[in-house]
């Protein structure tokens, strides 16, 4: 692989040791032979330990590297179709932006919606749902698992769980602007925070 690519499996496997229970591999610029070699040094990364590697819309690389999963688009595949072509214990999710798209993928295995607020991953671009939203998204999903990405912070974990989310995804909260040696010590910061004030906000001892 080339040093950029070596530089990101170093950011994943930080992610790993950090503590997080997911982590979405989404590099579309790849070729798919890079693309899968990729994805199969993070999924051997993971090893045997509880965080999931999921693969960003191209589920033919997801399959082939060993990935545990899949999410996708909004606009990608039918969850059906992809159903058809996975096996029993592949996760599969969906983006959706609206209640509406919500309630159209909701026997995904979980749904992600935002951006909920103003995200540096995204500068000028203003939150497309904000609290009120992403509860109306909470409701058109009908139990299947709702995570807020944008603009997400420990700080907001409270108005987050009150709106009836089960987890949060995020981009610059766990990209740290720090050297690779630090990324799981700050990972691991980051995703201690987020996980007590959820606990919290959730009445959790």
């Amino acid at each position: 692989m080339t040093a950029w690519a070596d530089a990101l499996l170093a950011q994943v496997e930080g992610a790993i040791a950090g503590g997080v229970d997911v982590v979405q591999i989404r590099e579309a610029d790849l070729d798919t032979r890079e693309y899968t070699y990729l994805v199969r040094r993070c999924a051997a990364a993971a090893g045997r330990s509880r965080v999931r590697i999921i693969v960003n819309d191209r589920l033919d690389v997801a399959l082939a590297s060993g990935a545990h999963g899949v999410h996708l688009r909004e606009d990608s595949i039918a969850l059906g179709d992809a159903r058809r072509l996975t096996p029993k214990e592949f996760l599969i999710g969906r983006s959706v932006h609206t209640a509406t798209t919500a309630a159209r993928a909701r026997f995904a295995d979980y749904l992600i919606t935002g951006s909920v607020y103003e995200t540096e991953s995204k500068p000028g671009q203003p939150a497309s749902l904000g609290p009120g939203g992403l509860r109306g998204v909470v409701r058109a999903a009908a139990g299947c698992p709702v995570w807020a990405l944008g603009g997400v912070t420990a700080d907001r974990a409270r108005e987050l769980v009150a709106c009836g989310i089960s987890g949060a995804a995020a981009i610059g909260a766990f990209l740290p602007r720090v050297p690779s040696a630090e990324v799981a010590a700050e990972v691991q910061r980051v995703t201690e925070a987020l996980r007590f004030s959820f606990d919290s906000a959730a009445g959790l001892p």
